[in-house]
């Protein structure tokens, strides 16, 4: 996604310059390098773990912090090494990077600050295809629209999640004490071409790839019925709130916004696989297990109100574009997909 929102910004600016950072780590990546030298973005093969990779980046006048180890699953199955050195210490060297420059700092965080046992409060329906949000709630912050920021945060949420929330609380302490311009966009699911979608993140991605290539899936957990839901956010609803955001910075400096697709862009796996099923015209065999996973939940929604009302923006893009989106970028990508987003 941030090679992406590095096209975006070149795009818009072609006189600025723009810097891209990464290690490549994730499989994939290595194909943005010929978009991004064709436009003209620089790209810094760096590791945000690495103080001394930031030494050799110019001065700048914005940082976007949009990397991170984004697996939910990171730390409950391995080591928590690289999720916590990645997703904390790599923030405190961006902060610093930005404080040395006086550059402001928009932090891409997440919906997995929300603990896990709080979500599982929600009170649910269930529908024919989904899960509902429950016309009474048990909790404040949490309605039909879905969450919003004041939704309790006292609990667990994943190794994932705690480092992201940690983040969150360093930059307000850098945005208080040492005066850093600050913006923190709480994502939920994001998704769009280029990202290359795994079993643990990047579900629109893969959903949409393995009907395109014709192999199996599975709903896994509550019930194996496929009925969990999220809402999704396309990448490029992202940057055109990015770019309203810096527009007009000391509006919404220091200032923590949930950013999603909202109810309108929500969808439930059954219902993806359906559009899915719609969009490549191909049906494949999806298998069932009941048993729920740590840290799945049944439903996310983003309740958009906050930032809707300081920036007038709203999501436009809905999720059958996205998956759209997504397939055409397969189509015309396919070779070099294949060995990625394939399998078998």
């Amino acid at each position: 996604m941030g090679a992406t929102l590095a096209l975006r910004f070149k795009a818009a600016h072609p006189a600025a310059r723009v810097i891209a950072l990464d290690n490549l780590k994730r499989r994939g990546s290595e194909l943005n390098l010929p978009r991004l030298r064709q436009a003209g973005v620089e790209f810094v093969h760096g590791d945000i773990r690495n103080q001394e990779d930031f030494d050799a980046l110019p001065p700048v006048e914005v940082v976007i912090e949009a990397s991170a180890e984004p697996s939910v699953m990171a730390g409950i199955t391995s080591a928590p090494d690289y999720l916590v050195n990645t997703n904390l210490l790599g923030t405190i060297n961006c902060l610093n990077y930005a404080r040395r420059h006086g550059a402001a700092f928009v932090f891409l965080s997440t919906s997995r600050v929300y603990p896990i046992n709080q979500i599982e409060r929600i009170a649910l329906t269930e529908g024919p295809t989904r899960f509902e949000v429950a016309p009474e709630q048990p909790m404040p912050g949490m309605s039909a629209a879905g969450l919003a920021e004041s939704f309790p945060l006292e609990g667990y949420r994943s190794l994932y999640g705690a480092t992201k929330l940690c983040s969150e609380y360093l930059i307000q302490e850098y945005h208080h004490f040492y005066g850093l311009k600050t913006i923190i966009n709480r994502c939920g699911v994001l998704a769009g071409p280029w990202q290359m979608g795994k079993v643990d993140q990047g579900v629109v991605v893969l959903w949409v790839a393995r009907h395109f290539w014709r192999q199996g899936l599975g709903y896994i957990g509550f019930g194996g019925t496929g009925k969990q839901v999220r809402d999704v956010l396309h990448v490029d609803d992202l940057y055109d709130l990015l770019e309203i955001q810096l527009a007009s910075l000391a509006q919404h400096n220091g200032q923590t916004y949930n950013v999603g697709g909202g109810r309108e862009s929500s969808v439930s796996l059954q219902e993806l696989t359906a559009l899915c099923q719609e969009v490549t015209g191909h049906t494949v065999p999806i298998h069932a297990e009941a048993e729920t996973r740590p840290a799945d939940i049944a439903l996310y929604l983003t309740d958009n109100t906050r930032v809707t009302a300081a920036t007038g923006w709203a999501p436009r893009r809905p999720v059958r574009q996205l998956v759209h989106d997504v397939h055409e970028w397969l189509r015309a990508n396919e070779a070099d997909l294949r060995p990625i987003l394939g399998i078998g």
